[in-house]
């Protein structure tokens, strides 16, 4: 959904191609600061970032990833002046934002619950639309910056022309799983949010998503390398 604006010469048109067949799991992004950074909040660390302009950092997994455009859209949408830091891989940006190198990350919750649990970094705020139920005590991003949500969406499609009767069939057995205590419980664990959906409401998640993330492509400049 990021990919249809981020490379311009993809040999598939993702909406034309792809027939939505069910949605996965959602997995939440938290905006997260190394504890030397002196912000407790999301306001005070826009506030920060805009008196420190050009000195604040967030690094990603790389260009173009959900990471990096999720700060991008915080960027877009705070007026926070903080600047994007590539690496190649999640293990590498948090291996450095854990050792103070850098600032502040836009990651996913399950790399980095336990760093914030530990204190070795400091949590500011879920970019969910909704708190999460690992760590309810972390206001969302969108309490501070209203209508802020960045997340990665994980999705079931199929080739367009896929016949109805198999796709409905398969919307029916990965909503049964995704209705199953025992993978709630699960996915709970891994931090993941369910997305059960009819083919429908998948098909207007993935049109909206693209539709979205297209406009911060185009707003951040961002270009695959």
């Amino acid at each position: 959904m990021i990919n249809s604006a981020f490379y311009k010469n993809l040999p598939f048109n993702f909406i034309r191609d792809i027939t939505a067949v069910a949605g996965l799991v959602r997995l939440p992004i938290v905006l997260e600061v190394h504890p030397s950074v002196p912000a407790k909040t999301t306001a005070e660390f826009i506030a920060y970032s805009k008196a420190n302009p050009g000195k604040v950092n967030f690094v990603s997994s790389g260009t173009g990833t959900s990471q990096h455009l999720a700060g991008e859209l915080f960027k877009m949408m705070s007026g926070a002046n903080i600047v994007h830091v590539p690496y190649r891989g999640t293990g590498p940006a948090l291996t450095d934002l854990v050792g103070g190198q850098v600032q502040a990350m836009f990651d996913n919750l399950a790399t980095s619950l336990e760093h914030i649990r530990a204190g070795k970094l400091r949590g500011l705020g879920m970019a969910t639309s909704a708190r999460s139920e690992v760590i309810p005590e972390l206001p969302t991003l969108a309490e501070t910056v209203p209508g802020y949500e960045a997340s990665s969406v994980y999705g079931l499609g199929a080739p367009t022309g896929t016949p109805v009767e198999i796709i409905e069939s398969l919307n029916r057995t990965v909503n049964a799983a995704l209705a199953d205590p025992r993978i709630k419980a699960r996915l709970l664990e891994l931090t993941t949010i369910p997305i059960p959906s009819t083919p429908t409401e998948f098909r207007a998640e993935m049109l909206a998503t693209t539709e979205k993330w297209a406009k911060v492509v185009i707003s951040s400049g961002a270009t695959a390398e």
